[in-house]
This record gives C-alpha cells, sequence and structure tokens, in this order.
C-alpha cells in the first residue's frame, strides 16, 4: 500500500510523464501533411461527403476542398449516414471529432488540421495516467505504474497514433478499461467472490461503445474471452470450486450476451464490408517462400517500435542499419529477462503474477488471431501498424513489469542502466517520430508539389493540370493533399492548377479512361502542363503532341507522378 506522502509523490512523478507525454504530442503537430485517411476522417466528421467532388471533368482547387468546409450547423444523421455509405467505420469517434470541431475550430471556413488532431492527441495524453492504472492493478507495485506511464509517455507508436486524425488512441483507451473489467473479473474467480454487477455493466458498455469506434475491438473481445477459458475448465473440473463461481459465471454469460447485443448493429454493418474496394489493399498478395514469414518480421518490428525505435527514414541507409541494429539488440535483451523474470516467478502464484499472466495470456491469443487472419482469412492486418492498436497495452504493461523487475530486484548499476537505456531509446524513438524520421505519412504531398513548383518556375504562366484515376475516395484525398499543399506554398501570382478524377468503372476497358482524358483535355488551351498522379491507365497523349519531361518522372510516398508538356497541334498553327 503507498502511504500519504508517497503517494505526493506518486502524483508529481505522474504530472512530470503526463506533461513530458503531452509535449511530445503537440510538438510539430501540424507539420505532417494529412494523408487519405486522415482527409477521410475529416469530411465525414464534418457532414460532408466525397461524393460532392465532381468527377470526369476540370475542377479547381475550391471544388476539391470543398468538402473540408466548416459548416455552421450540427449534423449528426449526415456524419452517420455519409460514413455509413461511403467508408467501412462505426460512427462514435467520427461524432465526436464533429462536435470537437464545431468546439473549437476558429471560423467556417476550412476545417483546421491542428484542432481535429488534437483530439486524438488529449485521448492519447489520458493513456499516461490510465496506463499507471493498469500497470498498478496489475502488479499493485507503483514502480511498475511509474515506468509503465513513462513508456507510454515515450513511446514512439503512441505518439504516432495521437498525431493523427483517427480514433486509435480513443480506442485504446477502451480497450485498457476493458481489461481492467477483465482482471478484476479474474480476481473474483479466484477468489470465489460474486462479480458485482458494476463491472458486469461497464464491461457492457465498454465493449460496445469500443466497436462503435473501431470494428477491431471486437478481436480484443475475443481474446479476453479466450483468456476466461482456462478458468472455466478449471472450475469444470473442481466442482466445489464451480459451485462456489456458478453465479459469477451466469454473469460473465451475460456481459457477453449484453455485448453481443450492443454491438449486433455494427457487426451486421461489418458484414457488408469484406468485399469493399477500401480494404483490397490489405488483402496478401503473396504467401509463398519468404513472404510466407514476412507478417512475422512486420509483427516484431510493429510491436518493438511501441517501446523502442530511432531514426529510420529520411536518413542515410547507413543511420538506419545502426538504429535497427540497436533496437534490435535491446528487444533481444527483453527477451532475455523476460525468460528470467517468467522463471523466476513461476512460484508461489501471488496476485501479481495470475495477473500478469493473463496478460500475457491476452498478447498470444492476440498476435494469434491476427496470423490466423492472415494465414486463413484473407486479411494481412501486420501490413498496417494501426491495426495493431487492440494489444497495444498489453505490451506496454508487460515491458514496464520486466524493466520493474530488473529495476527493483536485481538492482546493480549495470541492469539500471540498461532500464535507463531502454527509456532513453523509446524518448529518443518519440523525437524520431515527431521530426518526421520514424513512421512517416503514407502519402506526401509536401514532396509532390515542390517538384511541381519547382517546373512550373520556369514558365509560370502555363496552365497546369493535375490528373488522376478515380477508384475510391482514397484518390480524393490524395488530390486534396496535393490541392492543401498547394493552397499554404504557392504564391498567388503564380497560376493555380486545376484537377481532374477520371472514374475508373469495373468491368470496362482502361481506354474508357483514355477516351474520357483526352475529351477534358480538349476544353484547354494550348499549351498546357499535365501532371499524372497514380494514373492507373494509359494516357495516350503521346498521339496528342503531349511529350514527356523526363526530368520530371518522380516517386515518393503515396504518390507516382510525372510531367507532360502538351504543345500547340499542328492544326493550331495552320488555322493561326
Amino acid at each position: 500500500m503507498i502511504n500519504q506522502k508517497q503517494g505526493r509523490s506518486q502524483i508529481i512523478l505522474l504530472l512530470v510523464w503526463t506533461l513530458l507525454g503531452t509535449c511530445l504530442r503537440v510538438s510539430n503537430l501540424t507539420a505532417k501533411p494529412p494523408w487519405a485517411d486522415e482527409w477521410a476522417t475529416l469530411v465525414f466528421s464534418l457532414g460532408n461527403s466525397f461524393l460532392t467532388v465532381p468527377l470526369n471533368q476540370l475542377i479547381s482547387i475550391n471544388d476539391l476542398l470543398q468538402p473540408l468546409q466548416l459548416g455552421a450547423n450540427f449534423a449528426f444523421p449526415d456524419v452517420v449516414h455519409n460514413l455509413l455509405t461511403e467508408s467501412t467505420h462505426p460512427p462514435f469517434y467520427f461524432l465526436l471529432t464533429h462536435t470537437w470541431l464545431h468546439l473549437f475550430s476558429p471560423d467556417t471556413s476550412l476545417v483546421s488540421v491542428g484542432v481535429a488532431r488534437s483530439l486524438s492527441v488529449m485521448f492519447g495524453v489520458i493513456g499516461i495516467p490510465a496506463s499507471f492504472g493498469l500497470a498498478y492493478l496489475v502488479t499493485e507495485s507503483p514502480v511498475c505504474g511509474q515506468i509503465a506511464a513513462l513508456l507510454m509517455a515515450f513511446s514512439p507508436y503512441g505518439i504516432y497514433l495521437a498525431q493523427e486524425t483517427r480514433h486509435y488512441t480513443l480506442v485504446i483507451l477502451i480497450v485498457m478499461a476493458s481489461l481492467t473489467c477483465l482482471l478484476l473479473t479474474l480476481r473474483h474467480l479466484r477468489q470465489t467472490k460474486l462479480i458485482p454487477w458494476s463491472i458486469i455493466l461497464l464491461w457492457i458498455v465498454l465493449n460496445s461503445w469500443g466497436v462503435a469506434t473501431h470494428y477491431f475491438l471486437a478481436l480484443a473481445l475475443v481474446g479476453e474471452i479466450l483468456v476466461l477459458v482456462p478458468y472455466l475448465l478449471q472450475d469444470l473440473w473442481n466442482k466445489e470450486r464451480l459451485r462456489l463461481n456458478l453465479a459469477s459465471w451466469r454473469r460473465i454469460l451475460l456481459a457477453v450476451l449484453g455485448t453481443v447485443a450492443g454491438c449486433s448493429v455494427w457487426v451486421w454493418t461489418w458484414l457488408g464490408i469484406p468485399d469493399n474496394q477500401l480494404t483490397n489493399w490489405i488483402k496478401p498478395e503473396n504467401l509463398g517462400g519468404i513472404g510466407f514469414i514476412e507478417p512475422w518480421g512486420r509483427l516484431i518490428g510493429w510491436i518493438s517500435s511501441m517501446i523502442v525505435l530511432l531514426p529510420i527514414e529520411g536518413v542515410p541507409v547507413w543511420v538506419t542499419i545502426i538504429s535497427v541494429l540497436i533496437c534490435l539488440l535491446l528487444v533481444i535483451w527483453l527477451v532475455a529477462m523476460a525468460i528470467k523474470f517468467w522463471r523466476q516467478h513461476q512460484a508461489p502464484y501471488n496476485q501479481g503474477f495470475h495477473n500478469l499472466r493473463a496478460i500475457a495470456q491476452y498478447l498470444l491469443v492476440a498476435l494469434s488471431l491476427i496470423l490466423l487472419i492472415v494465414y486463413f482469412g484473407d486479411r494481412d492486418l501486420t501490413l498496417a501498424a494501426r491495426f495493431q492498436f487492440f494489444y497495444f497495452p498489453a505490451v506496454i504493461i508487460l515491458v514496464a513489469s520486466i524493466l520493474e523487475s530488473v529495476w527493483q530486484k536485481r538492482a546493480t548499476v549495470k541492469l539500471r542502466t540498461m532500464v535507463i537505456l531502454v527509456l532513453l531509446i523509446s524518448l529518443a524513438g518519440s523525437l524520431s517520430v515527431v521530426h518526421n524520421y520514424a513512421y512517416q505519412k503514407p502519402d506526401r504531398p509536401d514532396l509532390v508539389v515542390p517538384v511541381i513548383k519547382e517546373a512550373q518556375a520556369q514558365n509560370p504562366q502555363i496552365p497546369i493540370l493535375i490528373a488522376t484515376v478515380y477508384k475510391t475516395h482514397e484518390q480524393t484525398g490524395e488530390m486534396m493533399g496535393l490541392a492543401w499543399e498547394w493552397s499554404k506554398t504557392i504564391a498567388t501570382e503564380v497560376a493555380k492548377p486545376q484537377f481532374l478524377l477520371l472514374k475508373k468503372i469495373p468491368d470496362l476497358p482502361e481506354a474508357e479512361i483514355t477516351k474520357k482524358f483526352h475529351q477534358q483535355l480538349a476544353k484547354l488551351s494550348r499549351p498546357f502542363d499535365v501532371w499524372v498522379v497514380n494514373f492507373s491507365a494509359p494516357t495516350g497523349l503521346d498521339e496528342l503532341n503531349c511529350p514527356a519531361d523526363l526530368d520530371y518522372k518522380r516517386r515518393v510516398s503515396g504518390y507516382r507522378f510525372r510531367l507532360l508538356h502538351c504543345l500547340p497541334l499542328a492544326s493550331d498553327s495552320l488555322s493561326n
């Protein structure tokens, strides 16, 4: 137990870690350009629709950015309708963002990316003291709680999620609260005490709320159920324990049924998602040969980045290699410490070890579920770091318990130095994320627009067209990124580009896209420049006297683009 004096010290330390974590999360918050998923959050949260952006015709920057206009009125029904019609996510976080934007946006013009991201930052900051609470519940050690809070404050992965206009930091909090209900339930089962209705009702509300925030929280619920299974089998084997715990198991069954009822509407909606084009990118392409083990490598990388990371993007290759080696060595050391920790705590089974074992079981089940989905479910959830959110708290708690054991029970200068080193590398990783040397955005319009600007400087008054092939609102988001970046960086005296999104219709030949492309180009007065961006169809511009400029063919994260100069046609010269 913590006395009053120790309690004040613990609170002061926790406030320090929370302040540090807040500073890291707000640093350079708007420096990175939003990417397609963030644009989707903004558009749908505003109650707007991507369908208002005209296709197959020339449009201006204002036309493209129109769905980002902040309306004056609340429009909750529009948020829900547009989201469920055009996207693949449940609406709760989008409704929160809608309210947040209306409360804190400075005016009714274009939406503020900083304001939108600050909601995710707030939930990420709350996760720091929440980590202390969960770790203390698990181990009853304030030192473990402080280390867990510090790991959460510095976590490169946690900061990456907090600086996105997405729902992940909120759903991580819900996972932590749901795990708390699980641990309290297990404690009552071990002590053969009746589980209070307050825990059962809270558990149902949290689980239903979580699935209404992100469908993948269902994976966390499956993990929790599977952690309960050994306890059920143990009670079934021991008739006396079953008699004492029977009422508790009835309440657990009600918690499961209540969760199913609370989540049913979203599960029903989820059933219509698998063939949606927006989710096709997570289908595994090649699981043969070396491809079979690639998901394992990605999982190791994502888990490692939850604790330690160093600059690996936007730096020389040798820096990346050294960074990876240092992080790998620290991960190997942590695994070795975990093995020793587990062996030393096998007996006697105290309360803390029971809780840690439950958290470890939850983590193993979560990882197993991901791999089962990869190899048998036709969806590779290891392709994106953000999909690993539902076991992130378990990693923090387990690593914190290992470091606490090293700090407390193996108190040598060398080992304590290793604990400090892990925390320092974690801090370095968070700074790497903040300064864009790790976890860069998938779309980098900030690297595309300067190239277009450089080319335009040679002929400032020549009109520019930026064209792409539209499949889903992901492409609209990619073009929004360019328009947003352009409006920030290009001088007013320079000609603003027009945009063209050519809709790809399934089962129709790509020649139809080319035909529509040429029809729109015919409306422009030559000469003009065409930038084809992520153009997944033949351009056919060679026959229209639009030679490619080989000096401007580039590829950056999220974009493949090249420049073509459309010169006057011979018929134009004759007519003059």
